[in-house]
């Protein structure tokens, strides 16, 4: 298995909406420093987010079935992409990050085993005045953008 510490995509810095998992209370876990990683995956032909999640990028949160609402933002400090790996491969990858992870049994078994692994390690967390994301139809945990305020919801009160 080789890892990739290279990056492409876009110059300039992006900033990025990123689903937590509210079940497995990865927001929580990060807060507390629990876990300083967050996991991606992809099951295809290329690597997650295609190497557009950089170090410095900004990263703002928002929780799996919650109310859209985002209060917390980090930076990317860290990047690991993988090649293409077998089953093993990917399950000794996640298990050699484990305690940066911190997954729940159920975020384990969707993640290892996935050909191509992406894992960002988050710092600098910090309280934002909040909003609230305006989803769209879009269906992405991972959503990509130049500025945040393109997807703020501006006609909700926050």
């Amino acid at each position: 298995m080789t890892v990739s510490e290279w990056y492409q995509g876009k110059e300039g810095r992006a900033e990025h909406l990123v689903y937590l998992n509210n079940k497995a209370k990865e927001l929580e876990k990060l807060l507390s420093k629990e876990k300083s990683m967050i996991i991606r995956g992809a099951a295809g032909k290329k690597v997650p987010l295609g190497g557009r999640a950089k170090v410095g990028d900004a990263v703002y949160f928002v929780e799996t079935g919650g109310d859209l609402m985002v209060h917390y933002r980090g930076l990317i400090s860290h990047v690991i992409e993988t090649e293409k790996m077998t089953p093993d491969e990917s399950i000794a990858f996640v298990d050699q990050y484990e305690k940066e992870l911190n997954l729940s049994k159920d975020q384990y078994k969707r993640w290892a085993g996935k050909k191509f692994l992406a894992l960002y390690t988050i710092d600098k967390i910090e309280q934002i005045e909040s909003f609230k994301y305006r989803r769209d139809s879009n269906m992405d945990d991972w959503i990509i953008t130049e500025s945040i305020d393109t997807i703020k919801d501006i006609d909700s009160n926050t």
